[in-house]
């Protein structure tokens, strides 16, 4: 049943024609035809359904045309957002099987649908070849690196448990974050391929209530804070969305002071990452670069990430906490 990759992200939106050119305006999505294992999806009554695809990464955007459809309800009751990850599997029945068994909600056995974290569910699916897709020149992203995932406090470790037992997963990182008065838990989860990963995230009641706890309000209820996309060079896409009107979260000077005595070298100049804002860490295998977008959502419960790995396989604490203070400035600000 082992699941090998995340072949598709199902986003319900408002306007799936007006997100979709917004995607390939500023990240450089293409529109594509529905490829098999979409079909079902694409097909249903009562939504407009588009397919966008760049490098591995496949963008299902829906939205409704009947007020009554469930992505209307979803819209209505989350704003836009993540309503299901799809992975590819080897053996997809077996895969809901063993979700089933380990206690996994089926929401629709015929299209392999689970409950997962509140409203973002599971879907099984046959894993699919690369398909032969001419993309333009030029091409900014390769994969989706990750999901971060907002679950209500006292349910990280069941989380936890549920993607273990029931998915085949294993936990490669935690860190507990304090910013100030707020603190936050994080557990990293890992598919046995590597290509799934899920950073699932509680808040810490006991504190000053923060960022996780405004985005599980607003949201009303656990949901995918933010999806990472993969890029093999992370300044080139950072310079070339940003020219494209896409605005990143900034990072305080201080930052890049403090990095030749935390990391030593960097593969990537500091000049050039102070320029652009990009954060960067080190594991065992090597170091990640990373910035975050500035959330254009009404509800501010959605970005985007760009991560560059040269070798890194896991996360950098310090840019744990560095993305925790960046969208608490963000938070504060637009609270003024």
């Amino acid at each position: 049943m082992s699941i090998q990759s995340i072949t598709h992200v199902e986003y319900h939106c408002a306007d799936a024609d007006a997100m979709a050119a917004g995607f390939c305006a500023d990240y450089g999505f293409t529109s594509i035809p529905p490829e098999p294992g979409h079909l079902a999806t694409a097909e249903s009554q009562g939504a407009r359904t588009l397919l966008l695809r760049q490098g591995g990464i496949r963008f299902l955007l829906r939205s409704a045309t009947d007020p009554a459809h469930p992505v209307a309800r979803y819209v209505d009751r989350h704003g836009e957002g993540v309503a299901a990850l799809a992975l590819g599997c080897t053996d997809p029945q077996a895969a809901l099987e063993r979700a089933e068994r380990h206690g996994a909600r089926v929401l629709d056995r015929a299209g392999g649908l689970v409950a997962g974290f509140g409203d973002t569910s599971l879907r099984f699916v046959a894993e699919q070849p690369a398909a032969d897709h001419d993309e333009p020149a030029g091409r900014l992203l390769d994969a989706l690196d990750h999901a971060a995932i907002c679950v209500p406090a006292g349910e990280l470790a069941p989380a936890v448990r549920f993607c273990e037992a029931a998915l085949g997963m294993h936990r490669i990182f935690g860190e507990y974050i304090e910013v100030g008065e707020q603190a936050m838990d994080s557990s990293v989860v890992q598919s046995v391929s590597g290509e799934v990963t899920f950073t699932l995230i509680e808040p810490d009641t006991s504190r000053r209530p923060g960022q996780i706890d405004t985005f599980l309000a607003d949201h009303e209820g656990a949901g995918v804070q933010h999806l990472a996309f993969r890029t093999g060079d992370i300044a080139t896409a950072v310079r070339t969305v940003r020219d494209r009107g896409v605005e990143f979260l900034t990072t305080p000077g201080t930052y890049y002071d403090a990095l030749a005595e935390r990391l030593g070298g960097t593969a990537i100049p500091v000049d050039i990452l102070r320029e652009l804002d990009i954060l960067v860490d080190q594991d065992h295998g090597g170091q990640l670069f990373q910035l975050f977008a500035r959330s254009t959502h009404p509800r501010r419960t959605f970005f985007l990430e760009l991560i560059e790995r040269q070798g890194a396989g896991t996360f950098g604490t310090a840019n744990i906490k560095a993305l925790y203070e960046a969208v608490e400035r963000q938070r504060a600000a637009a609270s003024v």
